[in-house]
């Protein structure tokens, strides 16, 4: 027989990210990251070419 007591018990929480403008202010963030490196990269390739 199986006693069950409070140390046997595991609760897990899972957080979502419900608040959309934080995920579309990281989305932004990100894209004008991943814009601001190309446009270097470009700049840089033409340079030394």
């Amino acid at each position: 027989m199986h006693n069950s007591n409070d140390s046997d018990i595991k609760e897990v929480h899972v957080e979502k990210k419900s608040d959309s403008s934080a995920v579309l202010s990281n989305l932004i963030k990100y894209g004008a990251y991943l814009i601001i490196f190309f446009a270097i990269m470009y700049f840089i390739i033409h340079y030394f070419m």
